[in-house]
């Protein structure tokens, strides 16, 4: 089982990101290796990784950051790898949905033996909650949030990349108000700006799509002067 778990370590000093790679690949995962917080967000959306270790202070993208994107994304094991012994940025990262915190220095023993806690602990979840990859919702709505597909009236609906990522953010985080430029900032990955369109101009083409242009929205809904938020209600 152990060559199929991926880890995902986003540390931006070499040697101790080289020490836990190779001690970890030892053990038998396979890991990915980013430098940066951007990086490591990258990679993160481009693979299927079974558990993250992040540090804290990174150029670019800061460990905070990192952690609080990846949780709006995924319940996979997420763990701090810090120097920083404050308890107060012990209890942000745990805040903003971190699952443990390891201070450097640390023995290479315990570093396994963390991982292997966390990996039983989201296997017996997982398989609990397995039949909950297909969400059906009043109205006709379903997401296939593991396949990746939407169906509308047990139809495909076909969505831009973008689009797709949208929903995915908001349906996986309902009734949780998200700004335009929150939103922008997560899916593209690039600073909003004054004057950008481009949530907008998405949110209207994905309720076209999705069959909810009335009054009265059914799955996305405009919070005026803040931006928008998922309120489909799941069926049965």
């Amino acid at each position: 089982m152990q060559e199929e778990i991926k880890i995902l370590i986003v540390e931006d000093d070499y040697e101790i990101a080289r020490i836990m790679r190779d001690h970890l690949v030892r053990e038998g995962f396979q890991v990915t290796w980013a430098s940066t917080g951007v990086e490591g967000w990258e990679e993160f959306k481009e693979d299927n990784f079974s558990l993250v270790l992040v540090d804290l202070m990174m150029p670019e993208m800061d460990g905070f950051e990192l952690c609080k994107q990846i949780r709006l994304e995924s319940d996979i094991p997420l763990l701090i790898v810090s120097a920083k012994t404050e308890d107060d940025s012990k209890v942000l990262g745990l805040d903003l949905g971190a699952d443990d915190y390891l201070t450097k220095p640390f023995s290479l023993k315990e570093l396994t033996a963390r991982v292997h806690s966390h990996f039983r602990r989201y296997h017996r979840y997982t398989g609990k909650h397995q039949q909950e990859k297909l969400i059906r919702y009043k109205h006709g709505l379903a997401i296939d949030f593991l396949n990746e597909t939407v169906f509308l009236d047990g139809e495909i609906v076909v969505l831009t990349a973008k689009e797709q990522e949208i929903l995915f953010l908001l349906a996986k985080n309902p009734f949780i108000t998200f700004e335009k430029g929150k939103i922008y900032e997560h899916v593209w990955q690039m600073m909003n700006v004054d004057g950008n369109n481009t949530i907008t101009v998405h949110i209207k083409s994905l309720r076209t799509k999705l069959k909810d242009t009335g009054k009265h929205p059914t799955f996305i809904q405009t919070i005026w002067g803040v931006g928008y938020r998922f309120i489909g209600e799941q069926s049965g």
